[in-house]
């Protein structure tokens, strides 16, 4: 039978249909190829010579050798089709992880992010809890010191042997920070190391035998001065009143540096000043101008003085102190005490100024009680500035006026007479005006502008939301608006 190609190439109808359908195996002219295999092989009976068979067989594998040659396109397009999918996904693998390496990089900034977020809010948190205990703490020791030397007083008046007494205990305030340092740091020091290391504060070369009576001889004789008056004041006035009045000291103190250190001039320094000034006055007034009333207001002003220019010296000639020079600079003035200052509570002893019958009578409990706390409220004044806010620490010193006028009240050593209660509180008000930092009146005006911006965006959000809401309500009602060209 022949076969007859059509024009389009396609021998017969099954070969269009093939076509059509899309057998995977067709190839033009495989139904001839087909039916003439078939009509080459032969059938033989068994134990016939078959003559032909050799060539039938030839002929036989002759197709599927084509069918071998035209399934190696089919092949080649399903390993195409298989790489081609193959790659697809490579190419959605490497997108995916050209994504994730972009997304990486982001998500770790967000994450360090997140953990210096957290880093900060916790160091604030810990400095603020940190800043409680040490306002309770100082204001606690400092109104322990002040009753306990009230309560001494009823006994054993020797006012400058307590003071030499408890100056004696600045001694311990090295060890004591030294010990706070074996304990946290994580690189011990010896002690003699330490020492020299934080004896920089008096210079390079540390502490010499000249730096030692040039640096630490004006200081120690400020600071027997400022306990001896405070102790003095103590006397004449009530607890309440000397510690509202030593308060003072920070008008002092700016206005000394003002006038030495040509600090920066602010106004509402000047005011907290005046108010300081006004509240001596007006305690003053409180007991109609009294004998012992001005001496003591003379005595607690005077002891604000001095605590004013120590500050402000020590400033100017040795600058400002980490934890550890401090401690060592106040050990070095506890020694200094004991070796040069030892002879004026002798002299005052002999002299009858000061005396007492013996050293057993000596009431040795308030005594080193009152050392004590005054030694643990300079320590803690000057830990306080390393764990939490400076500015606390003077909140501290303030609310021993409070605490003290409690302690009075229930005590009932003292009646507040309106004079008194006013001459406090405006003392207690220009010392917190004092606490101001020196940028407040720029940081109050950004914060009032905040305010404004919030309050503008807060406007901008309403009218857009009333906006919204009237188109809301004429879509609802059937209405639209045209704009205007």
């Amino acid at each position: 039978m022949d076969v007859k190609e059509a024009p389009n190439g396609v021998a017969t109808i099954e070969d269009r249909i093939l076509r059509i359908t899309g057998y995977y195996g067709y190839y033009p002219g495989y139904s001839s190829q087909k039916s003439t295999s078939r009509s080459s092989v032969t059938r033989c009976k068994p134990g016939a010579n078959c003559p032909s068979s050799h060539s039938g067989i030839s002929r036989q594998l002759s197709p599927l050798s084509v069918t071998e040659d035209s399934s190696a396109p089919i092949l080649e397009l399903q390993s195409r089709g298989s790489s081609g999918i193959c790659g697809h996904r490579t190419e959605r693998q490497n997108r995916s992880g050209d994504n994730g390496a972009q997304a990486h990089p982001e998500n770790s900034g967000q994450e360090h992010r997140m953990r210096a977020c957290c880093r900060s809010c916790t160091s604030v948190l810990l400095k603020a809890v940190w800043g409680l205990l040490i306002i309770l703490s100082v204001s606690s020791s400092w109104v322990g010191t002040t009753q306990i030397v009230k309560i001494t007083y009823k006994n054993f008046y020797c006012p400058f042997f307590m003071t030499w007494f408890s100056t004696n205990w600045n001694i311990m305030f090295f060890p004591v920070y030294y010990s706070g340092h074996l304990a946290t740091a994580q690189e011990k020091q010896s002690p003699m190391k330490k020492f020299r290391e934080c004896s920089r504060i008096f210079g390079e070369d540390g502490l010499t035998l000249k730096l030692f009576l040039k640096r630490t001889a004006p200081f120690s004789i400020l600071w027997t001065l400022t306990n001896y008056l405070y102790l003095l004041a103590l006397k004449k006035l009530t607890a309440t009143d000397v510690s509202a009045l030593f308060c003072c000291n920070k008008a002092f103190v700016f206005l000394l540096s003002w006038i030495v250190l040509k600090d920066r001039f602010m106004g509402v320094r000047i005011v907290a000043a005046i108010m300081a000034i006004t509240g001596i006055v007006m305690m003053a007034y409180a007991d109609n101008f009294h004998t012992d009333s001005i001496i003591g207001v003379a005595f607690a002003v005077g002891s604000a003085s001095t605590s004013a220019l120590y500050k402000v010296l020590f400033k100017m000639f040795l600058g400002s102190a980490n934890f550890g020079e401090a401690a060592h600079f106040v050990s070095t003035l506890g020694f200094f005490n004991l070796i040069f200052i030892s002879f004026t509570p002798v002299i005052l002893y002999f002299t009858k100024v000061e005396h007492w019958s013996s050293f057993a009578a000596l009431p040795w409990g308030y005594l080193c009680g009152m050392a004590g706390l005054w030694l643990a409220f300079n320590i803690l004044v000057n830990v306080g500035v390393v764990l939490t806010y400076p500015i606390l620490i003077s909140i501290g010193t303030v609310l021993s006026v409070p605490g003290n006028a409690a302690v009075d009240l229930l005590k009932q050593e003292v009646i507040f007479s309106v004079v008194r209660l006013a001459a406090t509180i405006i003392i207690c008000i220009g010392f917190l005006l004092m606490l101001l930092p020196e940028e407040w009146d720029e940081i109050t005006l950004r914060f009032i502008n905040s305010l404004k911006e919030k309050k503008g965006e807060e406007h901008v959000d309403d009218i857009t939301d009333s906006s919204v809401h009237l188109r809301g309500r004429s879509r609802a009602n059937g209405t639209v608006s045209i704009p205007l060209a």
